[in-house]
């Protein structure tokens, strides 16, 4: 019994120390850049400061009085960070800079406090990001004075729309027409239209640097993660530059293709190595939309040509806000399309579901094709719809642009994507 409670306590004592050790690290790692930067309190000051947190919350944890010696920690940390900053002001040195230190000390503070209590990794993350901070404050003041006041009302906006409404909305509302239920999900529309807004703002800084060839980076690599949010950021792309509509079209067609090529990757890579035989139906029809976007995208825009090309605005509030809309409507007829069509089971789920994430039905697909309630037929049949829904959902709403060229030419090339894709399953097939 002895020798057990001894490497009970034993094991105790090793984590405890490892949990003191890793805080006076961390304290460290804060404290490297403010003794590079010369400032009055460096590396040593810093560790001192991330061990008292860290044994002032292991006393908390452990004694009636520790909770008190905690506070009293924290107290002095901002008294000594409050007098930094007065000396700042009184001396030649920069108040910014001193007052930067003074709240990088109660950080440190924290780190070690966080750090003792357990929360390993909180504390990791604090002390990595808050180090980042320092040092990236050239690169992070030089991009806040550079700001338009545009784009700095663009980024005020996206804040709202992502961190402030989107927490907001509820998961799930039922929505009552023509007698039927529908289920919908307020966070998922809402997330389409922050995806807009996110993609926008990616697609202004890419765009300003590298002119028409940062659309096509913006449509493929945008696609991957939302091609249809990409068709929003198109919308308004064109609406400001009415001229460089072939670049957003061949954005939208390279946006077809990541998609298809992401939800090729899905059905080829996982079912590799499992019971189930390799899913290589979808390679033909799948990799005959991703050639042929490619194809037509070269030959739409004049790629060689790179110069600048300024946009008003990262994004346009009031064009996310009608691509949500149109969205939310496309949505519904998708889930009314589901539950009148609902003989057709499956089919139809992936039909609804690509109008929403292709990504999602094909997931979908492979699972239940992995655990054998699907053949190989029906679920390459079942993804290919998806894929085309996702396609026919983006044709559908760059339809609403006031663009004549820009809406004929994505119904267009989109049709040859699909009887590109039709073609290539009837000659498998065959």
């Amino acid at each position: 019994m002895t020798e057990v409670s001894l490497q009970i306590a034993g094991a105790s004592l090793d984590n405890t120390v490892l949990r003191i050790a890793l805080a006076g690290a961390l304290g460290m790692f804060l404290g490297l850049e403010r003794e590079w930067s010369q400032k009055s309190a460096g590396i040593r000051t810093f560790s001192l400061i991330s061990l008292l947190g860290a044994v002032f919350t292991m006393f908390a944890v452990e004694t009636d009085i520790g909770e008190g010696l905690l506070v009293l920690g924290g107290v002095l940390v901002i008294i000594q960070g409050v007098l930094l900053a007065a000396q700042g002001l009184l001396s030649d040195d920069d108040a910014g800079l001193s007052l930067t230190t003074s709240v990088s000390m109660l950080v440190a503070y924290g780190v070690g406090a966080l750090v003792a209590a357990g929360f390993i990794i909180e504390g990791v993350t604090v002390a990595v990001l808050s180090s980042l901070l320092l040092v990236l404050k050239r690169e992070l003041h030089e991009f806040a004075w550079g700001l338009s006041r545009e784009e700095m009302r663009s980024t005020t906006e996206f804040a709202i729309l992502a961190f402030v409404i989107y927490p907001l909305l509820p998961a799930e509302i039922t929505l009552e027409v023509g007698g039927l239920a529908l289920p919908l999900e307020p966070q998922v529309i809402w997330l389409m239209v922050v995806a807009v807004a996110g993609i926008g703002i990616v697609n202004y800084a890419i765009v300003s640097t590298y002119g028409g060839r940062g659309i096509a980076v913006t449509g493929f690599f945008g696609g991957l993660a939302s091609s249809t949010a990409v068709v929003g950021t198109m919308l308004d792309h064109v609406s400001q530059r009415p001229e460089a509509s072939s670049y957003a079209v061949a954005a939208i067609l390279l946006a077809n293709a990541a998609m298809a090529a992401r939800n090729l990757a899905i059905a080829v890579g996982f079912t590799m190595g499992g019971e189930t035989a390799v899913l290589l139906e979808a390679i033909v029809p799948l990799g005959a939309v991703i050639v042929i976007a490619f194809a037509v995208a070269a030959m739409t825009a004049d790629w060689h040509e790179s110069g600048p090309m300024e946009l008003e605005s990262p994004f346009s509030m009031k064009n996310a806000l009608a691509f949500g809309a149109v969205f939310l409507v496309v949505l519904v007829f998708g889930s009314l399309a589901e539950t009148w069509f609902g003989t057709v089971g499956f089919y139809a789920t992936a039909v609804a579901s690509g109008f929403v994430s292709s990504a999602g039905a094909t997931t979908s697909a492979v699972v239940l094709y992995r655990g054998g309630q699907l053949g190989p037929g029906e679920a390459t049949i079942a993804i290919l719809l998806a894929t085309v829904s996702s396609i026919v959902v983006k044709t559908l709403l760059a339809s609403t642009s006031s663009n004549t060229g820009f809406r004929n030419q994505v119904a267009v090339y989109s049709g040859l994507l699909l009887l590109g894709g039709a073609l290539a399953s009837i000659l498998v097939v065959i």
